[in-house]
């Protein structure tokens, strides 16, 4: 969670004003373009590319994280069903295999719309940018186990969401 403290940004701001505010209160190397930002973000298994698009005339905030998997055509079915099971999990946000790429994603939109047209504030722009790192590192391993450790999707999500007790 970010100290307000050390934020520079209004309690409120466009939304692709305040993503880049939060990011550059992380450190995190992201580039913007008018009504788009771009950053990446070190996680525990990967380095995860963010996107946040705003359509203004839609009100509409979509946010993607992609978690670096690629699905080879063999692999999709499984992928798919492992997406499936996955989703099923989920309170906000989903994950999709892109058809034409094979890459996986997870993918957020967001209305927002109020008395001074589209504005985030921190807390919302911190569940939005937070959710979506935090189901990518969730739910990581269960990809990796069915298209590298053999396992099904069913047993993939079982093993990848054990709970551990202590620290290592």
């Amino acid at each position: 969670m970010l100290d307000e403290a050390q934020f520079d940004r209004d309690a409120e701001a466009a939304p692709i004003d305040m993503l880049e505010s939060y990011f550059n209160a992380h450190g995190w190397t992201h580039a913007r373009e008018e009504d788009e930002i771009v950053a990446r973000v070190k996680g525990s298994w990967v380095e995860y590319e963010l996107r946040a698009i705003w359509r203004e005339d839609d009100s509409v905030l979509q946010f993607l994280a992609f978690p670096d998997i690629r699905v080879t055509e063999d692999r999709r079915a499984s992928v798919y069903e492992a997406i499936g099971l996955i989703n099923e999990q989920l309170w906000i946000g989903h994950f999709e295999l892109w058809s034409s790429s094979g890459i996986v994603l997870f993918r957020h939109a967001a209305m927002i719309e109020n008395a001074d047209g589209g504005t985030l504030t921190l807390p919302q722009t911190e569940l939005l940018v937070e959710s979506a790192i935090d189901e990518c590192e969730r739910f990581y391993p269960v990809f990796q186990f069915v298209l590298w450790g053999g396992k099904s999707p069913s047993e993939a999500l079982a093993s990848a969401l054990i709970d551990t007790q202590g620290e290592a």
